[in-house]
């Protein structure tokens, strides 16, 4: 197992010119799938590698249940500096857990609960509040359960091609299915802190694709920038945006500025010539390095703890 081990702890690195060169450069789509798929690697990689590391800590702390095997000198020998290495990623590895696991339960408590709320409420897909406080938001979901909530007081100052702006947003955030791209930025930001701003900017990119998609739907740029303006400084007395809507609207005066300018080309992959380019080419090699070293380390320790413990 040997240093490999620790690769895929300090590889998250890569990621960081990509994130913040995509949302410049590419398209808010392809910026999106990218980033939350390097983050999910590059997270449950750095997650594995602390199990790895975490097992000969866990072995060697007083009355744990695991067997004395795993404690074994053959055990200890892959790992480099057992002694401070193993307890460390023991305790980082219960961080890492108590942090993935209570996300978990707040996604799937707001979910539940908002469901509650809207249950009864007329409209099939789209789901209009009578609701002073304006607000707009998805509700993700099974085939016929997604929904778009949007309350009175949003709609009322809104002009009518500013309110098919709003809808087309909201629909674009059920068709792409944002919420799992932002879950799982959002999880692998807690498994690993370098992976955070690849979070932030996913948070950004989704706002953007979701501006794009409303844009080419309405026909026309402007319109929708002036919608994204209004309905940002309408939402300002709003209540925090439920888990539908997880990353906060973006920066506005970029969104605004992006859709005033001309359409984002919709190439899948940059060139490698370019700046962006390079650094999609280096994230993919070290999201690529730690699935094949974390996966080595993996084996490695297995095949060690069979021959110490064999069945």
């Amino acid at each position: 197992m040997g240093l490999l081990v620790f690769l895929p702890l300090v590889l998250p690195l890569t990621a960081w010119p990509m994130a913040r060169l995509a949302e410049q450069h590419l398209h808010p789509r392809v910026a999106t799938r990218l980033l939350s798929a390097a983050a999910a690697v590059l997270g449950a990689c750095s997650t594995l590698s602390l199990g790895l590391l975490a097992i000969a800590g866990t072995a060697q702390l007083p009355g744990n249940p695991l067997p004395d095997a795993w404690a074994a000198p053959e055990v200890r020998a892959a790992v480099p500096h057992d002694q401070v290495t193993g307890k460390a990623a023991v305790a980082a590895l219960t961080v890492v857990l108590a942090a993935c696991g209570t996300l978990l339960w707040r996604h799937r408590r707001v979910r539940h609960r908002v469901r509650r709320a809207l249950r009864g409420l007329p409209g099939a897909g789209t789901a209009v509040v009578p609701d002073a406080l304006p607000y707009a938001y998805a509700v993700p979901g099974r085939r016929g359960a997604a929904r778009v909530v949007v309350s009175t007081g949003m709609l009322a100052p809104l002009p009518s091609r500013e309110r098919r702006v709003l809808f087309a947003h909201e629909r674009a955030h059920l068709a792409g299915r944002h919420h799992r791209h932002l879950l799982a930025v959002h999880l692998a930001a807690r498994a690993h802190p370098l992976l955070r701003p690849l979070r932030s900017t996913v948070s950004y990119t989704v706002e953007r694709w979701a501006d794009e998609e409303a844009a080419a739907a309405v026909g026309d740029r402007r319109v929708t920038a002036r919608a994204v303006g209004r309905a940002a400084l309408l939402s300002r007395a709003a209540p925090v945006p439920t888990l539908a809507a997880m990353a906060a609207p973006g920066p506005v005066p970029r969104r605004v500025a992006a859709l005033l300018g001309p359409a984002p080309a919709g190439r899948p992959w940059p060139p490698l010539c370019t700046a962006v380019g390079l650094a999609v080419w280096a994230a993919a090699a070290g999201t690529l390095l730690s699935a094949m070293s974390s996966a080595n380390s993996a084996v490695t320790l297995f095949l060690i703890l069979s021959a110490a413990a064999p069945l």
